[in-house]
């Protein structure tokens, strides 16, 4: 029986990257793997309610020796690890720069693995700092679990209220609200996320201040069917991630990827997103949703969408259709070619 070791430091964030190693652990299940992840803790529970995917087959491990096993995923945190195993698949979700890439003992290990990426906007950077040529691997998402439901008039945020790496700015949206909010009567926003490790608890408490008798809810840590939900009834999907941030020199804080657009999208959501990281390998402005490239213009393509449902109807399914790319088969068939 072959065997692979799942390594992810960031297990307790449960974010984009927990959901891709979670996936890949799955992916090796299904083929007849011995998976074990490393962790302190049993995460098997907390990754089938957060993600609903199955992994009581997999077993948790705190010790480890790389040599015994075929194939070591390892999410990095930045550092390369001293891996013995057969193939070592470094995964970057994050376009980390200046780490010293290409010191003696990181060039001499990034000769011997493969390295794999969410996006070709994480690529760019990560081969820059390691002068390597890594797999673009987009993050695998069920599109057949997120399907459109009776649709009302809702604007859905989806994405953490944490500083961890990205602008989130879910309170741009708020203000973003406000501004158009005599213009879409009967519309609401929500806003839902995880509020774990990295949250601030006083800009939380300022988001809630702000909202006030607004129309909108705030969600904290919804479950999966709770997403399955919120998707399925928004019209229209929100994101100001990344806005004032200059991508070039601080890639990290704008979106490496975009998971949740593409799960609103599975379930007929239009993005209206900012124009800016991964989200530009996801959305062609005007085709399947749009990409803003400020808070005004957000504002405005919002209103645009409001008053013209029938553009809103005609987006909704080629964003369907587009999201569909994206799905865990297509993530699959390439991650286990790359373990030969």
């Amino acid at each position: 029986m072959k065997r692979v070791l799942i390594y992810n430091p960031y297990w307790d964030t449960m974010g984009g990257g927990e959901r891709y190693s979670a996936q890949a652990a799955a992916v090796f299940l299904g083929r007849g793997w011995q998976v074990d992840i490393v962790w302190p803790d049993d995460i098997r529970p907390q990754i089938k309610s957060r993600f609903g995917i199955d992994l009581s087959g997999a077993n948790i491990v705190s010790d480890y020796w790389t040599a015994k096993y075929d194939v070591v995923f390892w999410l990095s945190d930045g550092t390369l690890p001293a891996s013995f195993a057969k193939t070592t698949l470094v995964h970057f979700q994050f376009p980390f720069t200046g780490i010293g890439g290409k010191s003696p003992v990181n060039f001499l290990k990034s000769r011997l693995y493969k390295f794999v990426v969410n996006s070709r906007f994480t690529k760019r950077f990560i081969d820059a700092e390691f002068g390597v040529d890594s797999q673009v691997l987009y993050p695998p998402i069920d599109t057949g679990r997120f399907v459109p439901g009776k649709k009302t008039n809702t604007l859905l945020y989806v994405g953490r209220f944490s500083h961890l790496t990205q602008l989130k700015n879910p309170h741009l949206l708020v203000d973003i609200f406000k501004k158009i909010q005599a213009q879409i009567p009967g519309w609401q926003l929500i806003l839902a996320g995880g509020s774990g490790v990295g949250t601030d608890s006083q800009y939380l408490s300022a988001l809630k201040k702000s909202i006030g008798k607004l129309p909108i809810s705030l969600i904290l840590n919804p479950t999966l069917s709770q997403l399955q939900k919120l998707y399925g009834q928004a019209k229209i999907f929100w994101s100001a991630t990344g806005f004032g941030a200059d991508e070039k020199l601080e890639p990290l804080k704008v979106e490496h990827f975009g998971i949740a657009v593409v799960e609103a999208m599975s379930a007929g959501c239009v993005p209206v997103v900012s124009d800016l990281g991964g989200y530009r390998e996801i959305i062609t402005t005007g085709r399947d949703g749009f990409l803003c490239a400020d808070p005004i213009a957000l504002g405005k393509v919002t209103l645009k969408l409001v008053t013209h449902p029938e553009l809103l109807i005609a987006l909704s399914k080629t964003a369907r259709q587009r999201s569909k790319i994206f799905d865990n088969s297509c993530f699959a068939n390439t991650l286990l070619s790359l373990v030969g």
